[in-house]
Formats: structure tokens, sequence, C-alpha cells
């Protein structure tokens, strides 16, 4: 049966369409610009976005299974609720929804409660459901990449708690296969939540002192101050999504984002393989 995927242009969303392509599983993409709509052959592309209603119908018309990924934007919970109760009077019946880690605690960062009401819906519409809550995303490196190689400092504000980032690789993968169990399935699973998570849980200090290392030179921590950290952010985000990220790093430092027991080798079992390391990633960066 027929899988689509929203937001199938992204990090993680283009590599979702890929890693169900190379599976030979029956792939719709939902996309606003086709132009980067790059896909493997096989891939049916629709145009148009979440707000969209016609076009929503359109690219959910004969889907089993959806997976649901929202940007983070101002308008994240509106695209989330329309998506879902189109999807449901549409026939759909399983989603796989890219969530975030702590979505329930984080209730004050906007897109992690964002995620935490979608979840909610999810549960009391019935879908069969898995519930991806990714930790941070190494990708997200590549913002501040030049101002640890050419400054020497790294400015995440993660604090002392430990941060356990992940590849949006293994997101993607792990997406695909949940995908596909719940599309084969012959009946409704119930909803399950994984979180996604890398193998190191990282305070800012160590992350610096990896840096240090494959740069072969001192770089700083910035140290824990998030109001630094959204002034930088307002240079080249919108000043609303700054504050946004500015939260977020608050309760990285307050709280950190710390694997439960269990799911790395969760992971490692789904997978069959490792998990990708900081390290690797970064010294891939450092380059």
């Amino acid at each position: 049966m027929t899988i689509l995927v929203t937001g199938a242009t992204g990090r993680v969303g283009r590599q979702v369409v890929n890693q169900l392509a190379t599976r030979g599983a029956d792939v719709r993409a939902l996309v606003r610009d086709p132009s980067k709509a790059d896909f493997p052959a096989g891939v049916a592309v629709v145009q148009g976005d979440m707000l969209d209603i016609d076009s929503l119908r359109r690219a959910l018309a004969g889907v089993r299974t959806l997976f649901l990924l929202n940007a983070v934007a101002g308008d994240e919970f509106t695209q989330a609720l329309i998506t879902l109760n189109v999807a449901r009077e549409s026939g759909v019946e399983r989603v796989v929804y890219l969530s975030v880690m702590h979505a329930e605690r984080f209730v004050n960062v906007p897109h992690f409660a964002v995620k935490s009401g979608a979840e909610r819906m999810i549960e009391q519409m019935g879908f069969s459901a898995t519930i991806l809550r990714p930790a941070y995303f190494m990708d997200n490196e590549l913002m501040v990449r030049d101002v640890l190689v050419n400054h020497g400092v790294y400015p995440m504000p993660i604090g002392s708690k430990g941060v356990a980032m992940v590849h949006t690789g293994d997101i993607a993968e792990v997406a695909a296969i949940e995908l596909l169990r719940r599309d084969q399935a012959p009946g409704k699973l119930p909803v399950e939540v994984i979180n996604l998570v890398g193998p190191d849980t990282l305070t800012g200090t160590e992350l610096a002192s990896i840096w240090s290392e494959l740069l072969g030179r001192a770089v700083a921590y910035g140290g824990d101050d998030p109001a630094q950290f959204e002034q930088n952010l307002a240079n080249f985000l919108p000043k609303w999504m700054a504050y946004e990220m500015r939260l977020m790093a608050e309760r990285y430092v307050s709280d950190g984002m710390v694997p439960e027991a269990g799911d790395v080798q969760r992971l490692v079992s789904i997978l069959g393989r490792p998990l990708h390391s900081y390290r690797d990633f970064a010294a891939g960066l450092a380059g």
C-alpha cells in the first residue's frame, strides 16, 4: 500500500523517501517545490503543502500509512492538526510521527508543546501509530561549524547534564523501518513511542574537547548563557525562532536530554547496526 511522506525535501524527509524506495515501498512525496524533488525512480510527487486542503486531499487519496513531519514554523500546530484530520477523513489508519524527545516535559518551548499536542491527538483519534522522539540533531552543528573552525569556540549552550545527539541518517532509517512495519501489519498495532538518541551523552565541555582533538588546537566551550545564543541566532534567523531556540537551550542546560535505560540498545536492535557517533560525524565536518 502507498506511504505518504511529508516534509519530503528536508534533511530527514528526503532520507526517509530514499530509505523507503530502496526497500521497494510504494512511496508518495508531498513537496512545495517539485524542482527539489530529485527522488529515486518510482517515487510519486504531489505538489502542495499542509495548509492547502485540496493538495493535501490529493496527496492522501489512497494512502494507507502517513509519515508526518512538521518543520518548526509559526503555524506548525495548525499544519499538524489539519493534516491528521484530513488523513483520518481520507481513510488513513497508520501514522509514524516525528515528534521530539521530552515533548511532554519541555512544555514552555513552542515546538515541543506543539508536538506534545499532536501526540495526544494521534492517540485520541485512534491511529495505529509510532511516535518517534529524536534528541538534538547532530546535523544542526552545520550551523556552528564556522564558529568552531574559525574562532575556536563551541557555541551551543548544552550544559553539564548532557545531550545524546542523534544522526539524521539513524532517524530516517528507523522511520522507514517503522513505516513499513505499520504498513505491512495485517491489523491495527498499538501506539508505541521510540526515543531516537545517539550512542553518547555529551556535555558542552566534552563536545568542546572532542573538537579540540579533531582540530588539533584548543576549542573553548562558550558557556551556558542562552541569552547570548539567542542574540547570535537572531543575526540569521527570525527573532521569534531565535527566542524559541533560546528556550530550548535553557532546557538543555537545566534538564539535559539523556536517554532512558535501554534506548540505545533498542535502536541498535531495530537497525541491526551501531548508531552513528558524534565523534565520527564531527570528524567529517572538521575534514
